[in-house]
């Protein structure tokens, strides 16, 4: 983040969770994708935090300042944290989430419904690639060994460059050199190639009938990790009922490629939630 925090350590059932609080007011809880940091958010928070929100940011499993002693990782794991922090904090909350964690989020929203007042959507994953299975058996294979020791930390890193398609926030080196030197601490390559080799979003898919949360949902025109990303926004805007926006000129992280499109407009939408919300407006 752009000022120095005090993180705080929520209690699970394997380890502990690294999070921080920022700000006073209703709740929203945002969660990075897999192999970042909660440092993604640090353009998107300061604003939030102005409009008079209180901004939750946590980092995942093995991540980060967690603890690197968790044995399950995933969408569905990650999606009982966030509901786990929303009543440590006192929801309910509007969930954030990038990539895999914004399938987490997802899948919060229908399990527990009354602790979710909305949901914003980064380079949403809510289904896994419509790939065969030898490609998939060929990911799985290019995990393992991308992510080995000695080089596995600078291979994300560069790969996590490769995502970052087009035009970067002017920390974007920084904030890969810190992605690169957490993966060399103890625990946390090994961690990461653990949620890597095992990640699927289809238990996320499977409940998407059954969110009613209102959500808006940002992809990047230029986000490598979806072959059509006009296409893919559209069926999440048909299956959840999303507000949609693509975009341009970015990949697969718009909270910090693209802060003047994703502010704006998560601000619009968390003013919609709180003049209709009243029970998550009078929180906090």
């Amino acid at each position: 983040m752009s000022t120095r925090q005090i993180v705080e350590l929520l209690p699970r059932p394997e380890g502990r969770l690294a999070y921080t609080v920022t700000g006073t007011g209703p709740l929203v809880v945002a969660v990075p994708g897999m192999g970042d940091l909660r440092s993604t958010y640090r353009d998107l928070v300061p604003p939030l935090v102005e409009a008079g929100y209180r901004v939750a940011v946590l980092d995942l499993r093995g991540h980060g300042d967690s603890d690197t002693t968790f044995r399950t990782h995933g969408d569905v794991a990650t999606g009982q944290d966030l509901l786990a922090l929303v009543e440590h904090l006192g929801g309910p909350a509007v969930l954030v989430g990038n990539s895999m964690g914004a399938g987490a989020a997802a899948w919060a929203a229908a399990e527990a419904p009354d602790a979710v007042a909305g949901l914003v959507l980064l380079g949403p994953f809510l289904r896994d690639p419509a790939t065969g299975a030898a490609k998939a058996a060929a990911s799985r294979l290019l995990y393992r060994v991308a992510l080995a020791r000695p080089w596995g930390a600078a291979a994300w890193a560069g790969f996590y460059s490769m995502l970052t398609k087009g035009r970067r926030a002017p920390w974007h080196a920084d904030h890969v050199a810190a992605i690169r030197a957490s993966m060399r601490k103890p625990g946390r390559l090994r961690s990461f190639r653990d949620l890597a080799l095992t990640l699927t979003h289809a238990p996320v898919e499977a409940r998407l009938p059954e969110v009613d949360a209102p959500a808006i949902a940002f992809m990047g025109s230029l986000d490598p990790d979806f072959a059509d990303q006009g296409a893919e926004l559209a069926w999440i805007q048909e299956v959840v009922g999303a507000q949609g926006h693509l975009v341009p000129g970015v990949g697969h992280y718009p909270q910090h490629q693209a802060p003047d499109v994703v502010a704006p407009a998560t601000l619009t939408f968390l003013a919609g939630l709180r003049a209709d919300a009243q029970g998550w407006n009078a929180r906090g």
